[in-house]
């Protein structure tokens, strides 16, 4: 079953805008996160692995590049996605150098940043900007995971909403889209909660959305409360419940970058379900099959910021219509 049937995902938008598949390829810099060096904290989220993570060293750039076309030999174009840890968390010299060394090959059509809402300054900001006006893609992925600032608190983010909020606008001021990550299923919210997170985050008007269930991975702190029986991530039909209610509530013009999440074993320790790449998405295309695709509970189509700045701007030419 086809989850672009009921979605307007990541490869469909990129479909549309260069009339063949477009792959990310994603990227490992050599980053850290203000949350582990002790700026703000040390040991990151509760959710992130991180002695499986700790003092890494990975391949220059276009090594990795080469390496991700190989696995993705069914696309000839790909945007280079600066995944690992803090993707902003540098003086703009170095983020300049590292995201021009990945656009410098002809088939590299933009650049994904995946970063902390806390660690975007505006020199950032403006360097995205420029790749944009240059005719590239580019999406600015922020990591927020819940709206509400005691979950937030909970889970050791070092941030609230209100820097999510921040960060969100001055992005949307020089027209870069954002992509927010959020994870169904954290440690003390219900899936109500998750539905106010995602109305908060359209509230404030969004480009991309990617869905994660709360995964425990070996190293993090969650996985000590898990063994002791103090955590559950949720079960793929619950997790695919709570997914579908927000696709469904997601104006069709927004991006999904992607619905579910998987890890390896023996990185992943739970839920089982997530070492199958594919059975979180079916779960979630089937359920969509049966009560209506994404945009079918809103009333009218959400209009994003940085899409909404008139017919010559890049993003509004290639922009996936609402169905």
């Amino acid at each position: 079953m086809q989850l672009d049937h009921y979605v307007n995902t990541i490869g469909r938008h990129l479909r549309a805008r260069f009339g063949e598949r477009v792959h990310k390829l994603p990227l490992h810099a050599n980053f850290t996160c203000p949350n582990r060096d002790g700026t703000l904290g040390r040991g990151g989220c509760t959710f992130c692995n991180v002695r499986a993570f700790s003092d890494e060293a990975e391949a220059p750039i276009a090594q990795q590049l080469d390496a991700g076309r190989v696995r993705a030999d069914r696309a000839r174009r790909y945007l280079a996605y600066f995944q690992a840890y803090t993707s902003t968390y540098a003086e703009v010299e170095t983020l300049q150098r590292l995201y021009e060394e990945a656009l410098a090959g002809a088939d590299i059509v933009g650049l994904c940043i995946g970063t902390r809402p806390d660690c975007v300054p505006d020199a950032a900001l403006d360097l995205l900007a420029g790749y944009r006006e240059r005719g590239y893609e580019v999406w600015l992925e922020l990591g927020l995971q819940s709206a509400f600032d005691d979950t937030l608190a909970r889970i050791n983010r070092g941030h609230g909403f209100a820097a999510y909020a921040d960060a969100t606008a001055r992005a949307q001021a020089r027209g870069i889209p954002v992509c927010t990550h959020l994870i169904v299923g954290l440690p003390g919210e219900s899936p109500e909660r998750s539905l106010d997170t995602l109305e908060r985050v359209l509230a404030l008007g969004v480009e991309g959305l990617k869905l994660h269930p709360l995964m425990i991975v070996k190293g993090s702190r969650l996985a000590a409360a898990w063994r002791r029986g103090e955590v559950a991530p949720p079960d793929a039909a619950h997790y695919a419940e709570v997914a579908a209610e927000m696709i469904r509530r997601t104006p069709a013009s927004v991006v999904y970058h992607r619905v579910s999440a998987t890890a390896n074993a023996p990185t992943l320790l739970a839920p089982a379900w997530c070492a199958a790449r594919f059975e979180g998405i079916h779960e979630i295309a089937r359920r969509l099959a049966a009560i209506g695709a994404q945009g079918s509970l809103t009333t009218q189509p959400l209009v994003p910021p940085s899409l909404a700045s008139g017919a010559d701007h890049p993003a509004a030419r290639t922009a996936i219509r609402p169905n």
